[in-house]
């Protein structure tokens, strides 16, 4: 896939919440609630690893482990994070931060 080129990344608001739905490539953050579990885009294709984009905007937002994200991570306001599912562990990963 060559975003922009073949084909166009969808994106959405939504509100940051304990579980939210990684139904869209891009996803804008709005509030600062921790994110525990995020759904894979299509569910029926959970057993195919996939790539999203976070970006919060009214501040930090935190990921936990108490559901389906592998490690806890502070995402910066403004700033993007990648997420990558890996189905076999069934778990996101978030980039590495510096």
């Amino acid at each position: 896939m060559f975003p922009g080129l073949t084909t166009r990344l969808s994106s959405i608001s939504k509100a940051s919440a304990t579980t939210i739905d990684g139904d869209k490539d891009l996803i804008v953050l709005t509030g600062t609630t921790a994110i525990a579990t995020i759904n894979p885009k299509v569910p029926n294709k959970a057993s195919q690893a996939q790539v999203i984009m976070l970006i919060p905007v009214d501040g930090a937002v935190a990921t936990t482990t108490a559901g389906n994200i592998a490690v806890v991570q502070s995402m910066l306001q403004n700033k993007v994070t990648v997420m990558v599912w890996n189905p076999i562990q069934a778990k996101w990963y978030p980039h590495a931060l510096a």
